[in-house]
């Protein structure tokens, strides 16, 4: 292996700690990439990588190395991108994580878009509503939606959602519809939890032009957006959800959305992904493509249901 070639599997060790999974990701033989680390630990005088029989994590001067080696890769990235017009036409593969709701409805639907545009850049998407860890899982971009609590990554806001309560007829038929923000309290809601921290979301309104938190009672919660309007389907409880995810059901009424005399603050949606993949052309190239999706999506979308 060359000097870059081993940079960049030692980068891919370190994240993801474990060679045979590094290994994976660059089609290389588990033997070449451990001959190559010993090779690169010899030849810099010091041990990189301290090895157990579950995990692999860097030493105290792999450390500093790795965070020097994701910067010269970073630099050699957008170097090369200059050099070849590859900014124009950006290749490799780029992984991708999307929420189940956004890859069914808007991203998957028009993703032979972005292969026409950059048909050299190769997509692995993985779905699902879990937190995932970029760095370790080797993931370039994630697109979520609501409260944004890691910092450490970079956030490319690409759209604000419009937000709507709403039940089943069922459940409006045995309960009663809500008049006022403060019936609220007296009702169920289907509870969305998150994974990292378990805690349940408010439902959330403008009242007197100030957002007011209101914590229904409730006796399922869920942390995947398809079962939370599932659980609402079947008559489980109020839910709070963007819009465009409960449409067609609105339409048909199978949900019915109350309390539209009192807007639901949008819910935002930004892309994120690690600092030293900022200037990868193939990060940059589909982040701006996913701008002009979600712009162009919900502009429809509010038109429609405006």
């Amino acid at each position: 292996m060359d000097k870059f070639d081993t940079l960049q599997l030692f980068t891919r060790i370190v994240e993801l700690g474990s060679f045979s999974q590094a290994a994976d990701q660059l089609n290389i033989p588990r033997a070449t990439a451990s001959n190559a680390i010993k090779e690169l630990e010899n030849n810099l005088q010091c041990r990189l990588l301290e090895r157990t029989t579950r995990h692999v994590r860097p030493s105290l001067d792999g450390q500093a190395f790795y965070e020097r080696c994701t910067q010269i890769l970073s630099e050699l990235d957008d170097a090369e991108s200059s050099l070849r017009n590859v900014i124009a036409q950006p290749r490799g593969l780029l992984r991708i994580d999307l929420s189940g709701a956004h890859a069914t409805k808007i991203v998957l639907p028009s993703i032979d878009q972005f292969h026409e545009l950059y048909p050299d850049i190769e997509l692995v998407i993985s779905t699902g509503d879990r937190l995932v860890d970029l760095i370790r899982e080797g993931i370039d971009c994630v697109v979520r939606a609501g409260r944004l609590d890691d910092s450490s990554l970079i956030a490319k806001h690409l759209v604000d959602m419009p937000q709507v309560i709403c039940a089943s007829p069922d459940y409006l038929n045995k309960h009663g519809t809500p008049l006022q923000p403060e019936e609220l309290l007296s009702h169920y809601c289907v509870n969305f939890f998150s994974t990292s921290g378990g805690r349940n979301y408010p439902f959330e309104l403008m009242v007197n032009g100030k957002k007011q938190d209101y914590f229904l009672k409730s006796w399922i919660a869920v942390n995947d957006a398809e079962n939370y309007v599932l659980c609402a389907l079947r008559g489980a409880g109020f839910i709070q959800v963007p819009r465009y995810h409960v449409a067609e059901y609105l339409k048909d009424g199978q949900l019915v959305e109350v309390l539209s005399d009192w807007k639901s603050p949008a819910m935002s949606v930004s892309a994120l992904y690690p600092q030293h993949r900022q200037l990868s052309p193939r990060v940059r190239a589909f982040v701006a493509w996913l701008n002009d999706l979600y712009t162009g999506y919900f502009q429809v979308n509010n038109s429609l249901n405006g």
